[in-house]
């Protein structure tokens, strides 16, 4: 079985996630990033990796997205905000919208750091107040993704990879 791990990573987080997915996958995974990233085709299932931006996956892992067609994808994201959050929900089914027409193994979503300059231009912005609840917020981010974050991306991926095991199995009567 061939698995193409693609990432989009700005700070490293998603790196670091991608690299979990590497260790949790079976057979033949190759690791890379999106900016080097072979043709999907050749491979039996793609995991894509992103980071938010304004809810949504950054606009490399949201192009390569969009060329998914017909495939099996799994897909995985860091976030600043906190990954059981409202605003956690809406990425996911943004993702999953975009995915659509692609047989969807599952979605993982993680905190992580948020990169300093992006920061910089929030606390300028009408639409992000540095509120006390957003500093809370921020500091936790610093912390991620954690050595629990990383736990459960590889058991995510383990899971993934069990379904595409379970897909492949023939079938006894």
């Amino acid at each position: 079985m061939r698995l193409l791990v693609i990432y989009s990573s700005r700070t490293g987080n998603t790196r670091l996630v991608a690299e979990q997915a590497l260790a949790a996958l079976p057979g033949e995974a190759e690791l890379h990033p999106v900016e080097q990233s072979p043709e999907p085709d050749t491979y039996d299932a793609v995991v894509i990796g992103y980071w938010v931006d304004r809810g949504m996956p950054d606009q490399k892992a949201k192009d390569y997205m969009r060329n998914l067609k017909g495939m099996r994808v799994a897909a995985f994201g860091t976030l600043g905000a906190n990954p059981e959050s409202e605003h956690a929900n809406d990425v996911r089914r943004s993702v999953m919208e975009m995915l659509e027409g692609n047989d969807i193994l599952g979605s993982f979503l993680c905190q992580g750091r948020i990169d300093p300059a992006l920061l910089k231009t929030m606390a300028a912005s009408p639409h992000h107040p540095m509120t006390p609840e957003r500093r809370a917020n921020i500091a936790e981010a610093e912390k991620h993704p954690d050595s629990r974050d990383l736990a459960r991306a590889r058991g995510f991926f383990r899971e993934i990879r069990n379904s595409i095991t379970l897909q492949e199995a023939p079938c006894e009567r």
